[in-house]
């Protein structure tokens, strides 16, 4: 006959959920230690472009927050969630009024409070802390910063507490069709000699300043980035455990001039579940860029400037810095003046960046499920 537990022993054991309000407490002590100690310390300071009506709501949230009452109950959580929505929603309102730069940074600020308050109304509870972090992303993404970028403090502290458990094997072996249809089809062009980028292997700063960036000269730089933790580290399972749950802005569709080209925001497990997206219009900017390679390969063709009427610009302000030719099938019937076009090219691989002058156009096609970082400069 077995033996009952000694009462050690009872204290020592706990059930899953007595350990989840654990967890949930460690985390409220750590997130509640960001703020301003007292309430006259986190300040709301706003013009008189933002309501009395809207600062009446914010002091109510801030009143809620350091009230005598505890967050962590559920009338008064309930309460100061409810006000960070209406917070929320009416900034948003205000925000996407008219265009971005019209936007009042007053505005900005208020929507970033709203989903601060939320987020700590968030955090008093059980409640999924992925979902949290997602409310601190937009608004670091559509607000502005306040009380020392605390979002950003936030987001640190809710990731320490985020478990990462590993994922299903349906999930492995998921893969959207649009990336199967991709991959399965993907041809690699062959690069000329004549249309070969040179390569240098660790130049000295002088020596490429000197040769190529002011005479502006594109190169491909090897054995400079070999020491960069991105260059082991980086896979698409490590980016979904140290990002897949964060909103980023991204961009949808192969080229910008595609009727289906958009802009949005989207959870990083999302995005490489869905997209992986090939952008192969071909454009430049204004600015000198350091495209560097980090995992997989990437075709590349670079025109200088000289080319640009060659590559039949867009006539519209918006896009005049993006070509109308599809590189790789050109309409030489539209497009005649296309074929007299010189070029350069390159496969690059991992571990090689590609300096591209101001002004160059330049064309990518991904081989491989690829990511690149790239690096601009005036």
């Amino acid at each position: 006959m077995s033996q009952p537990s000694s009462p050690e022993g009872r204290a020592r054991s706990s059930s899953p959920a007595a350990d989840q309000v654990s967890a949930g407490n460690a985390l409220w002590a750590d997130v509640r230690a960001l703020l301003p100690s007292t309430k006259k310390d986190l300040k709301l300071d706003f013009s008189e472009k933002v309501e009395e009506s809207v600062i009446s709501l914010l002091q109510q949230a801030r009143d809620l927050l350091y009230g005598a009452g505890s967050l962590c109950s559920g009338g008064t959580r309930e309460t100061c969630l409810q006000v960070s929505e209406i917070i929320i929603d009416y900034s948003w309102e205000k925000l996407n009024i008219g265009t971005w730069r019209d936007v009042d940074k007053d505005w900005r600020r208020v929507y970033s409070y709203g989903c601060l308050f939320k987020v700590l109304c968030m955090c008093s509870e059980q409640g999924t802390i992925a979902d949290a972090i997602r409310v601190c992303d937009m608004g670091l993404l559509m607000g502005a910063s306040i009380l020392d970028n605390i979002l950003v403090r936030i987001i640190n502290v809710l990731q320490k507490h985020l478990t990462y458990g590993k994922r299903s094997a349906e999930e492995d072996t998921k893969e959207s069709p649009r990336k199967k249809i991709r991959n399965d089809h993907t041809t690699i062009p062959s690069v000329k000699s004549e249309e070969v980028i040179p390569r240098l292997h660790c130049p000295s700063l002088e020596h490429f300043r000197e040769n190529y960036m002011i005479p502006q000269k594109p190169v491909i730089l090897e054995g400079i980035v070999d020491h960069w933790p991105c260059m082991k580290k980086w896979s698409l399972d490590y980016l979904r455990q140290i990002a897949g749950c964060r909103t980023v802005p991204v961009e949808v569709g192969s080229r910008y001039t595609d009727e289906e080209w958009s802009q949005t925001l989207m959870i990083v497990n999302d995005f490489i579940d869905q997209y992986i997206v090939n952008k192969n219009s071909i454009g430049y900017l204004a600015q000198h860029q350091l495209f560097d390679q980090v995992i997989g390969r990437k075709y590349i063709r670079l025109y200088s400037p000289q080319e640009s009427e060659n590559l039949y610009p867009h006539e519209t302000q918006i896009l005049h810095n993006t070509s109308q030719v599809d590189v790789e099938d050109p309409d030489l019937v539209k497009f005649p003046k296309f074929e007299r076009a010189a070029f350069q090219a390159c496969i690059l691989t991992p571990g090689q960046v590609l300096f591209i002058p101001v002004k160059y156009w330049h064309y990518v096609r991904s081989l491989d499920v690829s990511f690149s970082v790239s690096f601009w400069w005036s």
